[in-house]
């Protein structure tokens, strides 16, 4: 069956065995060179040739009326242009706030969309960056829409975790030790012995009673 399936193969007459693995080689290199260039995005200072010649490019054509063009044709020309950029910002601030690697965090997609599209709206060119909790429409909707405080494991990052957890355990630590034990149970009796709850408590009765 072997010498069957190779007799089956195409041969190469003008090509000797010794060269067929270098031309496979050189093809399988080719190949990996275009996709290479496909794939790989260029560098900020440096220009990539296109493999195929472009045609001549046509002067872009004037944008149509916004308010008698097609849906599709404003979607095109007023809503797509200015929401993927900031889709693609989206995406960059996301993986570093590592949504993709936690369930839960304190970034919050809808806000940040929403300042960057504030922000980046041509009528405000010239004035300064607004948060987005001082944007107006976004305070007026705060007010009668309150939103709950988010929870404190949110808001603080890994080093500030790792430091009140370690603060903790060493205070677990500490109290466990005999000597501080023995303390802590001889201050429990001296407050019980001199009733400084109860005494306070008849102070201020006898502060109301005047």
């Amino acid at each position: 069956l072997l010498s069957e399936y190779e007799a089956e193969q195409p041969q190469f007459p003008d090509v000797p065995e010794s060269e067929c693995g270098s031309v496979s080689i050189v093809q399988v290199s080719l190949e990996a060179l275009r996709m290479e260039q496909f794939y790989s995005a260029p560098a900020a200072d440096t220009v990539v040739q296109p493999l195929l010649p472009m045609a001549e490019t046509a002067p872009f054509p004037e944008p149509p009326d916004p308010k008698t063009c097609s849906p599709r044709e404003y979607l095109e020309c007023y809503i797509f242009p200015v929401l993927l950029p900031g889709m693609a910002e989206l995406l960059h601030r996301a993986k570093k706030e590592k949504c993709f690697e936690k369930k839960r965090t304190k970034f919050i997609a809808c806000d940040f969309l929403t300042e960057w599209l504030y922000n980046k709206n041509p009528k405000r060119k010239d004035e300064s960056f607004t948060e987005f909790f001082s944007i107006p429409f976004v305070n007026d909707w705060l007010k009668d829409h309150p939103r709950p405080p988010i929870p404190l494991s949110l808001l603080l990052s890994e080093e500030e975790a790792s430091i009140i957890i370690q603060s903790f355990w060493r205070g677990y630590r500490v109290r466990c030790d005999s000597e501080i034990q023995e303390l802590r149970q001889w201050q429990k009796q001296l407050r019980e012995d001199k009733n400084i709850f109860k005494r306070v408590e008849e102070f201020w009765n006898k502060q109301e009673a005047k």
